[in-house]
Order: C-alpha cells, then structure tokens, then sequence
C-alpha cells in the first residue's frame, strides 16, 4: 500500500546506490556503445544489452527520456545504472539537476569524461579544471551522497614537469571528492601505460572503460581517433591481461564497461565479451 503512495522518482532515490560491482569477466555496458539504438527504442535496447548477460549500465545520455523512465525500464529487467556520464557544462551549471537525475537513474557515480578545450591543453586549463573539480565534487558529495570521477581522455597528458598534467590533476584533486574512470585506450592512445598509471594511482580509479585500439594505429595528444579504430578487446594493441592484473590489484575499480565507440558493435561486443570471459 505504501509504495502505491510514493512517486517513482523517490522510490529511485531511495533504492539508489544498492548496487553489485561489476568485473573483467561480468562487465557492465557504456549506453554510448548503442547509442544509435538507444536514441531509437530505449527499452528493445535494454533488452539487446540484457541479452549478454550484461546487467550493469553507464548512461552518458537520457536519450530524449525522464531518468525515471530509464530507471523504471532497468528495475523491469533486474538491470542496474551505477554510473551517469554528463557534460562539464552540465557538471559546472546544472549540478542539482545532475544529482537529481542520477539519484533517479539509481547511479552513484557521476562522470565527466571531457573539459572543452582548443589547441592543447596547458596548465591554466589544468588549475581551473582543478578547482571546479574540487568546488563542485564536494558538492556532489556533501548535499547529494554522490561521487565524482573523471573519465580520461588523453589530451591531459601533456608533459608538465618530470610527469603529465593528468599527473597534476590527480595530484592536486582531494580524494575525497574526486576520483577516477580509466579508460584504457585514451590512456594508451597518447603514449601512455595504463598498468603504470594504475600502480601509481590505482585506489583513484572507481571506475574502468574497456577497450581496444586497432594495430598499427599511432596515436597523439588529441584525445580523437576515427571510431573505426575501436576494436573488440584482445585483437587491438592493449595488454588487456597486465592491465586487468593491474587493476585488480588496485582493488578500487568497483564497474567495469564495455565501450565500443565502432559501427561493428553487433559483431565486436559478442567477441569482446567472449573473449573477457577466457581472460
């Protein structure tokens, strides 16, 4: 009777957060891997993605719909949202709603996995990516019980001093409020070892975005790739057993997804998931 009395929206908040990690071998999904069938039909989507035995998702998009509804579509399958991806201009203006969504979503991560930028990244970028970082991470935290991570992308790792800027940023970032998505290509991409970074900073990573770079790709500073290069894991050119090695050792990353950016996602994922489960 009395949940007949309570709107959906605050039956989300209130289940929120009642989550089940995910692993390598039982990962979760990244929403903008279907994102072209999600923008279509969000519940027959679901239901592809429930299919793999997948039943842990990142949204980084509502798809035009309420987060109630997505939220209701996932309690329907048993399917839970850990993580909601949002723009830094979202992160930066529209932080109550952000809370708000992700609260009803179920997530308790909020994720940003860009900082809007032109020509390289430099270190006055960096400081005021810091401080918002912190500013508006505590806010997350103290008002609304949820925790910030920041998704890599590979322009931050300009050289500054004896390391990066994504050193600084770690560095200069209070743990309290700011943590961590790996993804794992865009740490490889700009030259980068992603068994390294997580030996240095593994208990600031949360979160892991699973995948692989076509061989014979170069990469760069930029933080793009043509999505082409996105391949299923095991057939790129990441050492996925030493970085899943590495990442469980580090015993923070609590969900781990499957991001395929590729238009082969029908014949990739299969293979990716595959190939996780004999990792």
């Amino acid at each position: 009777m009395i949940k007949k009395l309570v709107p959906l929206f605050l039956l989300a908040s209130l289940s929120s957060y009642a989550q089940k990690p995910s692993s390598p071998q039982k990962p979760g999904m990244v929403s903008y891997t279907y994102r072209h069938s999600f923008a279509k039909d969000v519940a027959a989507t679901l239901d592809t993605i429930k299919a793999f035995g997948i039943t842990d998702m990142e949204f980084s998009n509502l798809f035009g719909r309420k987060a109630q509804d997505i939220r209701q579509l996932l309690d329907e399958r048993k399917m839970q949202c850990s993580s909601f991806g949002v723009s830094y201009d979202d992160f930066l203006n529209k932080t109550d709603e952000v809370a708000q969504n992700a609260k009803a979503l179920g997530a308790k991560y909020v994720r940003v996995a860009w900082i809007p930028h032109n020509g390289p990244f430099t270190l006055a970028m960096a400081e005021e990516t810091v401080a918002n970082f912190n500013r508006v991470g505590k806010l997350l935290k103290e008002n609304h019980g949820l925790t910030f991570c920041y998704h890599n992308h590979g322009f931050e790792f300009e050289p500054y001093e004896n390391g990066t800027l994504f050193d600084y940023i770690v560095q200069k970032t209070d743990p309290k409020y700011v943590s961590f998505e790996m993804d794992i290509l865009w740490t490889f991409f700009p030259g980068h070892d992603p068994v390294a970074i997580l030996e240095k900073y593994g208990k600031r990573f949360k979160l892991m975005h699973l995948k692989d770079l076509k061989k014979g790709v170069k990469g760069n500073l930029s933080g793009g790739t043509p999505v082409e290069n996105d391949v299923a894991l095991g057939t790129g050119q990441l050492n996925l057993p030493a970085i899943m090695k590495a990442a469980k050792k580090s015993s923070a990353i609590e969900h781990y997804y499957i991001e395929d950016e590729s238009p082969n996602v029908n014949k990739q994922v299969p293979q990716t998931i595959a190939y996780l489960k004999k990792l």
